[in-house]
């Protein structure tokens, strides 16, 4: 049985940081392409970050690029979201996915995700 479990979420200020983790079982991790997705008040997931197989890829929103940095321990079959100068439009709840394919563009298109973690920014 597959699972991504996410982690880190919390309440935090703007201009703040949280990291966020999603640690998976029951699959090849090294074979996936790991996700973020994040749900917000439009109620419609947006596609965050990806990291390719191996870690040397990534791609990123264009809402949080230069803020957000996606990285991943094949070791330790956890994929990480570092999130700094945070803004109170990144409230949301986080979902760490696993997909075979680099060009996701929503959360529902992926193999798996996970239950998500609540991420609060205050002004």
């Amino acid at each position: 049985q597959v699972r991504l479990v996410e982690s880190g979420g919390g309440p935090a200020q703007a201009g703040g940081s949280l990291r966020l983790s999603c640690a998976a079982s029951g699959l090849t991790f090294s074979q996936y392409q790991l996700y973020w997705f994040r749900l917000g008040s439009r109620k419609e997931s947006e596609f965050v970050a990806v990291i390719n197989r191996s870690g040397g890829t990534t791609r990123y929103a264009d809402s949080v690029e230069g803020r957000f940095t996606i990285s991943r321990d094949n070791a330790k079959n956890v994929v990480y979201l570092q999130m700094s100068s945070l803004e109170p439009e990144d409230t949301a709840v986080y979902y760490c996915a696993a997909d075979r394919t680099f060009d996701r563009t929503q959360l529902e298109q992926c193999d798996f995700w996970g239950q998500g973690t609540q991420v609060t920014v205050s002004p």
